[in-house]
């Protein structure tokens, strides 16, 4: 009879899990990094609007200055979009389309008017560019070593 008992592991547990925490945080911020960096430049600077199913046109540059992502340890993903427009609908409505509110100058007085506006998508065709790219964030990720 053959009695076998194993005292010590050969690795350490909780420092395994640790590096692999770490990898995934850094494996999807580099994602949503991609993402991000692929949806800015989308948006290039120019006169009046894109046309309807293309990328929105920057006129002053604040859509493309507030793409911003975000590891969220809670959910354990990434976020990545426009953040910091307060009472806005602009980047969502760019995105999928609908009506907003405008506010216009009309021989020197303030006019707002309700427009419907066609989707200029920017995030999800970012998220598609990069989605083939996204398994090699996690390529060679977890390298040996102490």
């Amino acid at each position: 009879m053959i009695d076998m008992r194993i005292k010590h592991m050969f690795f350490d547990r909780p420092r395994i899990v640790a590096a692999l925490e770490r990898t995934k945080r850094k494996a999807l911020s580099r994602g949503g990094a991609f993402i991000r960096q692929a949806a800015k430049t989308s948006i290039r600077k120019r006169k009046g609007s894109a046309p309807p199913g293309k990328p929105p046109h920057s006129h002053e540059g604040s859509l493309r200055r507030l793409i911003l992502f975000g590891y969220d340890q809670r959910t354990d993903s990434v976020v990545v979009g426009p953040v910091g427009f307060k009472k806005s609908t602009a980047p969502n409505v760019l995105e999928f389309g609908g009506t907003t509110v405008i506010t216009r100058r009309v021989k020197g007085r303030l006019v707002r008017q309700r427009v419907k506006i066609a989707a200029r998508p920017y995030m999800s065709p970012a998220l598609e560019k990069e989605k083939p790219k996204l398994p090699k964030a996690w390529a060679n990720s977890v390298r040996g070593g102490p």
